[in-house]
């Protein structure tokens, strides 16, 4: 079906920066403007939603540009459900940010940068065309460079020239992918690659392509060997901007090997293996990274590696119920980073530092925000019935069914070490008394209390969103449980795309 209301969550976000560029100087203007334009965003992703959900696939030809011709935009369940959580990230760091950020930062273009890399993201998530989602992803490097560079700090520099340099080789692999691909099909339409990468007759040419794609996407997956530059990185620029890379920025790669492994390069078994050798020893690196730190910033950064490789397995099992589980902890995973690095904003403005060796008696001087954070910690570990159990349930059910015991090793051992080092951090940051050696910086206590409330309230509205997912899971599995069936048979996907051509 044919709406032109699949390009509202980019146009969004694109005029809320444009408009935000006319205030350059008015940082009170901007934040007002970006929490605004992230709650119509919001509205519109639940709408688009909705749409779907209810109706099917939508599809919008650009320029009325027939596909597989012309750009075509795609609004199916797994997009619009990636569109709907990054607007809800959207908005929770926008609030975050009105208070959380310093108006020099802001002065440097922070909100109308940060709304471009959500454009950029929906617009990855929205489109049919495979260079149209490099286009994209540029964007989203683009942008994300700018955010990181921001107030120009020598670790932010540093930490921005390994971001930068890792994404240029991923860009690069990618694109000579796309090249490779668009010769020995002539086209990029993905509805239309599908169709055509099975007439292709050199089966080892196509294997050497999906190579291209599996580096590309898995270095901004931030997977095993090519992870290094996350945990280098993600510790440095302001913590809103941190919570919008840690929640959305890997995803993206999820999602862009979600998408061409189930429409263009169906796996094969030496691709199932590698991908299931990358899985094994993302999650253990990324583990095992965990347990040394003691900047939470920097673990976190780990655990998002680690959490990474429980996705890549369930890609790599490429199974309906291994999608499943991929699908559901990809939700869960965008809700619960997101709001981890807030928190961790939020530790640095209560205590000055992040550094867990620092720390110590926040329970004691604030239990309802512990509290509330305690949620989030739990829901990170996978606590039963919590968000973070429920993926597992299917990733462990397809592991044993596929013997996959190497696989069931490691997310056991992935499990047991973040309930390690969360269970560690709880210990540090919140029931030891504080050293009295230890000078405190409480920039929290002497904030205006609109200005309290505006920092703690993201925080609850996603704990809430996490805790809805976690007790509501038959909802959510109804939902992966449609997404798994049509990334297993696309079918739906390129009849809604080219329609009567594919006959």
């Amino acid at each position: 079906m044919i709406d032109n209301h699949i390009l509202a969550p980019i146009f969004v976000q694109l005029f809320t920066a444009i408009i935000q560029l006319a205030c350059w100087r008015k940082t009170l203007t901007q934040r007002y403007l970006s929490v605004g334009g992230s709650l119509i965003g919001l509205m519109v992703a639940f709408r688009l939603f909705s749409r779907v959900y209810e109706d099917g696939i939508l599809t919008l030809n650009a320029a009325n540009w027939d596909a597989p011709f012309g750009i075509v935009f795609v609004a199916d369940l797994l997009s619009v459900t990636l569109v709907l959580l990054t607007s809800i990230a959207c908005f929770a760091v926008s609030i975050f940010s009105s208070v959380g950020l310093s108006r020099q930062r802001m002065l440097y273009g922070y909100f109308p940068i940060f709304h471009f890399l959500i454009m950029g993201l929906h617009g990855a998530f929205l489109t049919g065309d495979i260079f149209n989602l490099y286009v994209y992803f540029e964007v989203i490097i683009i942008s994300s460079f700018v955010l990181m560079t921001l107030g120009g700090r020598k670790a932010q520099l540093e930490g921005a020239v390994k971001y930068m340099a890792m994404n240029i080789l991923a860009s690069m692999f990618f694109l000579t992918g796309i090249g490779i691909l668009y010769g020995i099909t002539g086209s990029l339409n993905m509805a239309d690659l599908s169709l055509r990468i099975q007439e292709v007759q050199n089966k080892a040419l196509i294997g050497i392509t999906s190579c291209f794609f599996i580096i590309g996407f898995g270095i901004k997956s931030a997977v095993f060997p090519l992870y290094y530059w996350l945990p280098s990185s993600y510790h440095t620029p302001p913590s809103a901007v941190a919570a919008t890379f840690g929640g959305l920025l890997t995803k993206v790669g999820i999602y862009a090997m979600l998408r061409t492994f189930s429409l263009i390069f169906i796996p094969d078994d030496f691709t199932r293996t590698l991908l299931m050798v990358i899985a094994i020893f993302t999650i253990l690196t990324g583990a095992f990274g965990a347990l040394i730190k003691t900047n939470i910033r920097r673990l976190f950064s780990y655990l998002i590696v680690c959490h990474i490789g429980f996705m890549v397995g369930g890609i790599a099992m490429f199974s309906k119920v291994a999608l499943m589980g991929a699908v559901f902890y990809l939700i869960h995973d965008i809700l619960v980073k997101t709001n981890m690095f807030l928190i961790a904003g939020l530790i640095r403005q209560l205590r000055g530092t992040m550094d867990m060796n620092k720390l110590g008696g926040l329970y004691s001087d604030y239990p309802k925000i512990s509290l509330v954070i305690a949620i989030v910690l739990f829901s990170l570990v996978g606590i039963p019935p919590l968000s973070g159990f429920w993926p597992k349930v299917f990733l462990f059910q397809e592991a044993f069914i596929q013997h996959q015991y190497v696989y069931i090793a490691a997310l056991i051992i992935g499990s047991f070490v973040t309930l390690y080092v969360i269970a560690k951090m709880w210990s540090e940051v919140f029931w030891k008394n504080p050293s009295a050696s230890e000078e405190v910086e409480n920039l929290f206590a002497p904030m205006p209390p609109y200005k309290k409330i505006l920092m703690v309230l993201p925080i609850g509205l996603m704990a809430l969103a996490t805790l809805y997912i976690g007790l509501n899971a038959e909802a959510i599995v109804k939902i992966t449980d449609i997404i798994s069936t049509q990334l297993m048979d696309p079918s739906a996907y390129i009849d809604a795309v080219l329609g009567n051509k594919t006959d």
